[in-house]
């Protein structure tokens, strides 16, 4: 797995729930699009017009989306949330359903639409038995939209989406998935969780550069969002400069939601990457990081002083292992890590290691004998 890295041999990443290292193949096609574009500028800009409808029928094998009419690409996850809470019609007394632990991203974006007399309920998902009959409770007929993380990026609680997407379609509740910390480690499908939004930057899991994401919407709801930014991209056509009318024709697919150019080089970064990680397999890398997963509790439970935070019931975690040291100073101990070349994030109290499909075992145990080592 690791000929498809090449980490510095010192370096110990076990963060890709934060920013992921590239894989050879990236960095390849990054630095094929720059020599290009230093011998022959854009020449070739038919040719990244195909690789961008390349990338969006990766996604769509990615999410099980339908087509790629359901598929636009962003910047990033907060440009997509944003889209979807300013451009969704609330009127006053509706409410919108989340997890208390989100990250900040699918929380403000709710929040500011208080002004507008909506209701944001803030429901605590982390240390309940039944996390998904938390949030369907909280949900009435004056529900708009659920929106949560398919795994909450502190702690690691793996959600069942499936079972909170029926309740929302019987609910005719919008659905709305953070899917950034599970596309490209865990398996996901659009169809089976109702999902009406999907959006995911590509810079953790999917192991390419940030400023690339994925905003999938559903066909029959495309047009339940009003457009608060216009650009030429988003016209339905969109390159016949020359005869477009007075009259403005908003594309009538996802694209509707691109409004101007688009990160090409991005583009062909996220596509070599997602190239990778389809060829190898979904499925095998979901097991494969799961493995690490387990490797890095079992070792954790195995060590004096360590209490672990994230949920560890089979279904229950994903590639995130936050953990605390009782007897230290655990920012200190994060940055002790940091010190010695253990790439990892302090979050939700705690020190948190996501190592991906091609992290060995052998990383792993090296930075958990740093960890138990450390005093303050």
């Amino acid at each position: 797995m690791n000929a498809y890295f090449q980490l510095d041999d010192n370096i110990i990443h076990l963060n890709h729930a934060a920013v992921a290292p590239w894989p050879v193949v990236t960095r390849d096609a990054v630095i094929a699009f720059a020599r290009e574009n230093t011998s022959i500028g854009s020449q070739n800009y038919d040719q990244w017009m195909k690789t961008e409808q390349q990338l969006k029928q990766k996604l769509v094998q990615l999410i099980n989306a339908e087509s790629t009419d359901e598929i636009a690409i962003l910047k990033n996850t907060s440009e997509g949330l944003s889209l979807i809470a300013q451009g969704l019609h609330f009127d006053a007394g509706d409410n919108i359903v989340i997890p208390a632990e989100e990250f900040p991203s699918n929380k403000v974006v709710w929040q500011a639409l208080e002004t507008q007399g909506v209701d944001v309920r803030l429901v605590p998902v982390q240390d309940t038995d039944e996390p998904e009959q938390a949030l369907i409770d909280a949900m009435d007929e004056h529900t708009r939209l659920l929106s949560c993380s398919s795994v909450q990026y502190a702690q690691g609680l793996r959600l069942d989406l499936n079972l909170i997407g029926q309740a929302c379609k019987r609910n005719d509740t919008l659905f709305c998935v953070d899917a950034i910390q599970s596309l490209g480690a865990i398996a996901f499908d659009a169809q089976a969780c109702h999902a009406d939004f999907v959006v995911a930057d590509g810079h953790k899991w999917m192991c390419a550069p940030e400023g690339t994401a994925l905003f999938y919407c559903r066909k029959e709801v495309q047009e339940q969002l009003q457009l608060r930014q216009y650009g030429w991209h988003m016209l339905k056509d969109a390159f016949d400069f020359a005869h477009q009318h007075s009259e403005i024709q908003i594309a009538e697919n996802a694209q509707r939601f691109e409004s101007g150019s688009p990160n090409m080089m991005g583009i062909a970064a996220l596509n070599a990457s997602l190239a990778l990680l389809l060829d190898i397999g979904i499925e095998k890398i979901q097991q494969k990081v799961i493995e690490n997963a387990d490797h890095l509790i079992d070792q954790l439970r195995s060590l004096p002083d360590i209490t672990i935070l994230t949920p560890t019931a089979q279904n229950r975690y994903a590639g995130i292992v936050t953990f605390q040291k009782n007897s230290v100073d655990n920012v200190k101990l994060y940055q002790h890590l940091q010190d010695n070349d253990v790439i990892c994030a302090y979050r939700g109290d705690g020190i948190r290691f996501s190592p991906h499909f091609h992290t060995s075992t052998q990383d792993i145990d090296k930075a958990l004998n740093i960890v138990s080592k450390f005093a303050d």
